[in-house]
């Protein structure tokens, strides 16, 4: 078996080392024999997307979010929204999952046009949603606890018929008003989660990994890792994030 991955736009969109979601996903298969192949696409490139099975994107700033729009107003964008709405696997972190949808409307009031692959809109505040946080995810009758770190002015809001990733259990999320987090759209997955999220999530990883696999290869089995580390890594955060919390929660009662 293999897995190609193509990391769409790398120069531009890769905030808070989020390239390190490629290198895990490449090394959790390769730990397990299956072959991986990584290629890029970046600005002013323009390539058939049919020929990849997974791709990510990860966060970028607002200057080199325009930068990019550009670019995806044309060819790009066109084999993007081909490529979610045959069923490819996608991960998409912060600005790159805010321009899966149909806009972002600035603090300003100022709307810019996005991929509309999705049915989900952003808007502007005056407010950053800063820090650690979890949300619980579930996936075919399975569920997780992804941790991770947000930081976006950003609030996301999806449409109809558009599930969240996630449940907020300590953060702010799409929006830090209704509680969800992120997107499960087919077979994308976008998320606020920088960090970058998958080295310390091996569960949420897997998900993915398994998700591109059984499309390519119906059937396909996806055999277990020790991931005594990484979980680790997972639980001294999630214990921080959630201890914050209940501070919190304690000092709100205490007046």
């Amino acid at each position: 078996m293999k897995l190609k991955i193509c990391h769409l736009y790398p120069e531009t969109l890769n905030l808070y080392g989020d390239r390190g979601n490629v290198l895990c996903m490449k090394k959790r298969l390769e730990w397990r024999g299956i072959d991986c192949e990584v290629d890029t696409l970046s600005i002013g490139e323009t390539k058939d997307l049919e020929g990849y099975d997974l791709f990510f994107m990860g966060g970028g700033q607002d200057f080199e979010q325009e930068v990019l729009l550009r670019d995806l107003d044309g060819q790009n964008g066109s084999e993007i929204r081909r490529a979610i709405h045959n069923g490819k696997t996608f991960l998409c972190i912060c600005g790159g999952y805010q321009i899966l949808g149909s806009h972002y409307e600035t603090k300003e009031g100022i709307r810019c046009a996005f991929l509309g692959a999705i049915d989900l809109y952003t808007v502007g505040g005056e407010k950053r949603l800063i820090g650690n946080y979890a949300y619980r995810m579930r996936q075919d009758r399975e569920e997780c606890i992804v941790v991770g770190f947000e930081n976006h002015s950003g609030r996301t809001y999806l449409g109809s018929g558009v599930r969240p990733l996630g449940t907020v259990l300590a953060g702010y999320g799409n929006n830090g008003k209704d509680h969800t987090e992120g997107v499960h759209f087919k077979n994308v997955f976008g998320t606020y989660s920088h960090g970058p999220v998958l080295p310390k999530n091996p569960g949420f990883c897997d998900c993915i990994l398994k998700t591109a696999l059984e499309y390519k290869y119906p059937g396909a089995v996806l055999t277990p890792l020790e991931d005594r580390f990484e979980k680790k890594a997972h639980d001294a955060v999630l214990e921080q994030v959630l201890g914050k919390r209940k501070k919190r929660r304690a000092l709100t009662w205490q007046k």
